[in-house]
């Protein structure tokens, strides 16, 4: 058996496809775990999803940031945004099944050694701390509150961490950190602004796994929805988002057995128009 952690698909469905001959994968021996943003702005948002539930047991996902938009349009919450291109899993004779399924993937999991989530981890929390945040956000998702939360979820506030926070203010702060979270200060203020490659932000701000004391630091953590940073290993972290949408790659990162990365190009090289994207692997430490 082996177990493959996947960076942010996005609806490049080709790409998996590729990759995941390149790995060699049999769903009936191999595991793959996603790290979230499955679908949206790639073009084929709905093979994506309805792929990696048809493969059962064989993947593990979590919800990341555009999996939560694409949810709060379907329950009429949000609308679409000009760049959004998921349109193909609302009109699907199977939409409902698929969007059910997705809602009640976790924001966080655990297994052995690893815990994989889509963005990051606040300084405040360890990761049993994080698992319990996640788990309160899935069970409101997964009930007849999930509509509500979807309009309680939009925004920045607050943007810090509090033993006494409560409510939705609670849950939005845990989503926040979940699923989109990427610079922040040293006493863990959130900053949603930035999105370059470290070294590109303010001096005030640190990528949220360099924030010194950070209580999650003993921890082994898989990451995506940083496209600019790059694959990286550091401090105990894991980004596997090399920006495939964007004209990188798309990574699996091997976890049982000595580490080993695979990448297979984009087949969206024109859509590299930012300038501030970093060239997959600069400034990388290569998985052994």
């Amino acid at each position: 058996m082996a177990i493959y952690a996947i960076g942010d698909v996005q609806g490049c469905f080709a790409e998996l496809q590729s990759l995941l001959q390149q790995i060699g994968f049999d769903p009936a021996a191999d595991q793959l775990w996603f790290t979230g943003d499955l679908v949206n702005r790639g073009p084929d948002s709905l093979t994506t999803l309805r792929f990696i539930k048809s493969l059962g047991p064989a993947a593990v996902a979590v919800l990341g940031n555009h999996d939560l938009h694409l949810l709060a349009v379907a329950y009429g919450v949000s609308r679409t945004k000009h760049k959004d291109t998921f349109h193909d899993v609302l009109a699907a004779s199977d939409r409902d099944e698929l969007l059910d399924w997705l809602r009640r993937l976790p924001l966080c999991y655990h297994e052995d050694r690893f815990t994989m989530i889509h963005a990051g981890l606040p300084p405040q929390w360890t990761v049993e701390e994080a698992l319990q945040y996640a788990a309160e956000v899935h069970a409101v998702l997964v009930s007849d509150r999930c509509s509500e939360f979807f309009r309680r979820m939009y925004g920045d506030q607050p943007e810090r961490w509090s033993d006494k926070l409560t409510g939705w203010d609670r849950l939005r702060f845990t989503v926040n950190c979940l699923t989109r979270m990427r610079y922040c200060d040293r006493r863990g203020t959130l900053n949603f602004k930035e999105k370059g490659p470290p070294g590109s932000q303010p001096k005030d701000l640190l990528p949220w796994f360099d924030v010194p004391g950070r209580r999650s630091q003993d921890s082994e953590i898989i990451f995506g929805h940083w496209s600019t940073l790059g694959f990286r290993i550091t401090q105990g972290c894991y980004a596997l988002d090399t920006g495939c949408l964007w004209g990188g790659e798309l990574t699996a990162l091997r976890l049982d057995g000595p580490m080993r990365r695979i990448s297979v190009p984009s087949l969206h090289g024109s859509r590299r128009q930012n300038k501030r994207w970093e060239e997959p692997g600069s400034g990388e430490r290569k998985a052994k």
